[in-house]
């Protein structure tokens, strides 16, 4: 190649990696993996630094009304004439990462979702002015927005059921369900479990995903990362259609952390094809499903 691509260090968001002129590796055939092998919840568990957070940002820029299809061009599923036509831009997209969700006590962790989740709402304003929404519903929008000395507040059963209030507006709003990605999952109860309210924590996130992934009729599919598996039983009670995609499954495993392939064409790319060995040394080691892979980072 004539021009050395700049390297994306600590950029998690495709948009700016795409705009931008950054060197990408192409994992959008996890969008055809995900329509194709159907799961209404999937989380994908993967060690930290595995490129998860940059592949949700992706799914968001992909389904998400409004997005820009150039943002595609020239990777894999760009070649999907079809799914393209039929997915990309044709949804709202609610998207939390969760990293953020800490503090030394329950109180200041849960204020930092509360904050979190009205921060997302507000993204989506123009519900306001929605004609397709009573006035009913835009109470209920303002109660996700609505300030205090420059903070967000909300009641518990608004808080608990924000995210699924959400979805259901913007279903309204668009006449099509919501697809709603949460990264990083795990990192309230990861937390929490050091701090000493670890059983608060599990309460409030079985009550938040209950209500926004269990019971609720607004919602496309949904995608959760994380770098742990928290039992099924805890916080994932009485899901149904709740697929779990670890290290140890052959689906997606080429999807997150880069091949074989993928970093000979890397180095080949910046001319450093003779440090390969050196190269698989310092950062393979990994065998996800049926695939060996590289840590990114």
């Amino acid at each position: 190649m004539t021009q050395k691509l700049k390297l994306p260090i600590g950029i998690e968001n495709f948009q700016e990696i795409r705009q931008m002129g950054f060197y990408y590796i192409d994992k959008t055939k996890l969008i055809e993996q995900l329509l194709e092998q159907w799961g209404k919840v999937n989380l994908f568990t993967r060690p930290r630094r595995f490129g998860k957070t940059l592949n949700m940002s992706m799914l968001k820029y992909f389904f998400e009304i409004g997005t820009d299809p150039t943002l595609f061009d020239g990777l894999y599923i760009s070649q999907n004439q079809e799914l393209c036509e039929e997915y990309m831009g044709k949804f709202p997209v609610i998207f939390l990462s969760l990293k953020g969700v800490d503090g030394l006590t329950f109180d200041s962790a849960k204020d930092r979702f509360i904050q979190l989740i009205g921060n997302e709402a507000q993204r989506f304003r123009f519900l306001l002015d929605s004609d397709k929404l009573t006035e009913d519903d835009k109470n209920i929008y303002r109660a996700l927005i609505s300030l205090h000395d420059g903070k967000y507040m909300m009641e518990e059963e608004v808080f608990i059921s924000a995210i699924k209030t959400l979805s259901r507006l913007l279903s309204i709003h668009y006449g099509k369900r919501t697809i709603i990605l949460i990264d990083e999952y795990d990192v309230p109860l990861d937390k929490a479990f050091t701090h000493g309210y670890y059983n608060e924590m599990v309460s409030l996130v079985r009550g938040i995903f209950g209500e926004a992934l269990k019971t609720n009729d607004f919602l496309q599919f949904s995608v959760l990362t994380g770098c742990l598996r928290v039992s099924k039983e805890s916080i994932f009670t009485g899901l149904n259609n709740f697929k779990v995609l670890s290290i140890t499954d052959a689906r997606f495993d080429e999807q997150f952390g880069f091949t074989d392939q993928e970093v000979l064409k890397l180095l080949d790319d910046y001319h450093l094809e003779s440090h390969l060995t050196e190269t698989k040394e310092w950062y393979d080691g990994y065998h996800f499903g049926d695939t060996d892979v590289y840590c990114p980072w």
